[in-house]
């Protein structure tokens, strides 16, 4: 008995030692096959954590939790499909246990002018970057509510802080979500719940190469509004979220950090 009460003490010690660990706690990331969802999950593991990433195809899933390693799962899901989401996150806590956080990562985009945005392209941006993150995020919640405890991730972007052109949906969708942040956070508070969101600023991945490289003007724009003269990295963004996912950050929420080497305020 004695043995354990001296666990049990050692690992507290530990807790209180290092509250940027992520120790113990089961995270599910959607998106998280490729970029920035990837980099979250391989940040958070590397915290200690157990994540769950989905998304919609299997393949790059696959390969993410090879990389991984044994502290990642995966299961195909599309965030879009809304009446498959209460039953994911049934699957998930059945198979590996009780969520303690959510990363709302999965996304999409459309760069076209305003004028010639269609209804249907529009509301195809809204239901996957906003509809379908606040299902996932009531179906967690829920559960988190319930068990007083848990923390919820949204990913913004500096299209909720500024206006950038030719992006008029995903605008208003991060915009949304930025509102969103607010209020949950102002709900779920009383039952230890926290709720925040990251705006990343220019991150170099894959598709944000592509793009800027299609678009050198655009490229030359970002980085000169940007005081630090970079890109930022995929776990630029993942180590924000380990740290606002941690005890480190338990005063806060209802924040949305941006993580965009100044680009929010430069000029």
């Amino acid at each position: 008995m004695d043995h354990l009460e001296n666990h049990t003490n050692h690992t507290e010690t530990l807790a209180q030692q290092n509250p940027f660990s992520l120790e113990g706690r089961l995270a599910l990331i959607t998106g998280g096959g490729s970029g920035i969802g990837l980099e979250i999950a391989r940040c958070m593991v590397q915290a200690g954590a157990t994540v769950v990433i989905t998304g919609r195809r299997e393949q790059p899933l696959k390969d993410a939790v090879a990389a991984l390693g044994s502290s990642a799962e995966y299961l195909v899901n599309d965030v879009g499909a809304l009446d498959s989401l209460e039953g994911l996150v049934e699957q998930i806590e059945q198979s590996w246990g009780p969520l303690d956080i959510l990363v709302n990562n999965a996304g999409i985009n459309l760069k076209k002018p305003a004028l010639e945005v269609t209804d249907e392209e529009f509301n195809r941006i809204i239901h996957t970057n906003l509809n379908s993150v606040f299902a996932l995020t009531r179906a967690c919640a829920k559960r988190m509510v319930a068990r007083r405890n848990g923390v919820i991730l949204m990913i913004s972007s500096m299209a909720a802080y500024y206006g950038i052109d030719r992006v008029v949906a995903y605008a208003a969708s991060k915009s949304a979500v930025e509102g969103m942040v607010k209020v949950l956070a102002s709900e779920f508070s009383g039952a230890n719940v926290r709720v925040n969101a990251i705006a990343p600023g220019f991150i170099e991945t894959e598709m944000s190469r592509t793009a800027m490289n299609n678009d050198p003007d655009r490229r030359d724009r970002a980085m000169r509004r940007t005081p630090m003269g970079k890109f930022g990295q995929p776990q630029d963004i993942g180590h924000a979220a380990v740290f606002l996912s941690s005890d480190a950050a338990r005063y806060i929420t209802g924040a949305s950090l941006p993580v965009d080497g100044g680009n929010s305020i430069g000029f």
